[in-house]
């Protein structure tokens, strides 16, 4: 899905924005970096805030204009802080990164960013098909470029990893016969060091089962603590 997402930045007109832009794309596996118009490039100052990001900028593509950089893409999203006139269909960044998922093995699909001081244009806008907006604090909302686009490239990112996010396990979950085993005995344990009075529990066994559901034990798990009751057992007999 990253290899057919391309980052669009319109008109940029610090170097640096676009040194930085390649930086943030390239550490989230995004390769594809579209400027159109820009007004200083190639510069000595987008190389220095590359940072080992010059691959993505000697790949570059410099595009006269937006229509000429979103050509061939089957979904389009324009980054904007702004409420417009006419609403337009709205998308989180998230809710963005999860579509591009579903749609990014057989469609490119370009995320547009604006102008440093005005951002893109109603006319822009209008060439996507969905405005995204990063939600950031309302009293102080501006965000520079590369750090919006370093947002969307992340959660591009762990779209991508969702499945490969699930946490290693060498021993299946415990069963519910299987706690309900090992409630028993650790119940009988408490009872017999006199932690728990039978006649005065309280609730401790139900905040234990909450400790123990929380948990998650695996089948491995309550094999130990069952052996570490089993033990506390003798030592009392």
């Amino acid at each position: 899905m990253l290899k057919n997402i391309r980052i669009v930045l319109v008109n940029t007109s610090h170097p640096g924005n676009i040194g930085a832009t390649a930086r943030a794309i390239k550490t989230m596996g995004i390769s594809k970096l579209y400027l159109v118009d820009p007004l200083m490039f190639p510069h000595v100052k987008a190389d220095e805030m590359a940072s080992g990001a010059l691959d993505i900028l000697g790949n570059a593509t410099v595009c006269k204009t937006l229509d000429e950089a979103i050509a061939d893409c089957g979904l389009i999203v324009g980054t904007s802080a702004r409420s417009r006139a006419i609403p337009w269909p709205h998308m989180l960044p998230r809710e963005f990164a999860e579509k591009a998922m579903t749609e990014g093995e057989s469609t490119e699909i370009a995320v547009i960013f604006g102008r440093e001081q005005s951002g893109l244009t109603n006319e822009e806008l209008h060439r996507c098909h969905f405005h995204v907006e990063i939600p950031s604090n309302p009293d102080y909302s501006s965000l520079n470029i590369a750090a919006a686009v370093q947002v969307i490239a992340y959660e591009c990112r762990i779209a991508t990893l969702k499945d490969l996010a699930k946490p290693a396990q060498d021993y299946p979950y415990a069963t519910a016969k299987e706690m309900q085993g090992f409630y028993q005995e650790l119940e009988k344990t408490l009872v017999s060091t006199t932690f728990l009075n039978p006649k005065t529990p309280r609730q401790l066994m139900t905040r234990l089962r909450r400790l123990f559901h929380r948990a998650r034990p695996d089948m491995m798990e309550v094999n130990i603590l069952r052996g570490i009751l089993n033990a506390i057992q003798k030592k009392i007999v």
